[in-house]
């Protein structure tokens, strides 16, 4: 046994017992047109909402927003990449690449979140490691608010999973806003219906 190994299995025999998750209250709903909510929440955190009309036109806007020679990886069969992405894709192997192109699961109308678990990122450094994250979302697969996603079974049956509200960005140097600084540079949200 590797001292890795001997380490992890120490670490996996340390886990505290299982025990349930609190119950969440259902608060009431905010109400409002949910589209309207999530592109003014997305905006307010620097992200961009888009509109196509279908999975073809995807290509287009991803080489005007990102030039001609961007490099692609995409989770989603309907975009094609430049990259092949398989879930035995190498993380480290995604740094060079510029766009990444993936399917929310859902959003979330009070934050401007959309939701991925590891069957939507495939290798899941694609949402942190490439320059630019493009997402597919249908606008049917709204939910209002936060307190609905703690509802769903697929958030209780990933592995993993991460709410994304925008590109990265911070202010700790003097003030100063950056995007970028810890993960991508650029959230486009493009609304697209889902086969």
């Amino acid at each position: 046994m590797t001292t890795r190994e001997a380490f992890l299995e120490k670490v996996r025999q340390a886990q505290p017992p299982a025990r349930p998750r609190p119950d969440v209250p259902l608060f009431a709903a905010a109400g409002g047109d949910l589209r309207a909510r999530f592109t003014a929440a997305l905006q307010a955190m620097g992200g961009t909402c888009v509109e196509v009309r279908a999975a073809s036109d995807v290509g287009g806007l991803i080489r005007e927003r990102f030039g001609a020679e961007a490099s692609i990886a995409s989770a989603t069969g309907e975009v094609p990449g430049t990259r092949v992405l398989t879930a035995e894709t190498a993380p480290a192997s995604l740094q060079d690449i510029e766009v990444g192109v993936v399917r929310a699961r859902f959003g979330v109308a009070e934050t401007g979140s959309v939701w991925f678990s590891e069957r939507e990122y495939v290798v899941n450094a694609l949402g942190y490691i490439v320059q630019h994250l493009v997402v597919l979302l249908d606008p049917a697969h709204l939910l209002d608010g936060l307190q609905d996603v703690y509802r769903r079974d697929d958030f209780r049956e990933a592995r993993y999973a991460a709410l994304v509200t925008g590109p990265s960005a911070t202010a700790d140097i003097e003030g100063v806003l950056i995007r970028g600084a810890q993960g991508v540079r650029s959230l486009t949200v493009v609304w697209l219906a889902a086969d």
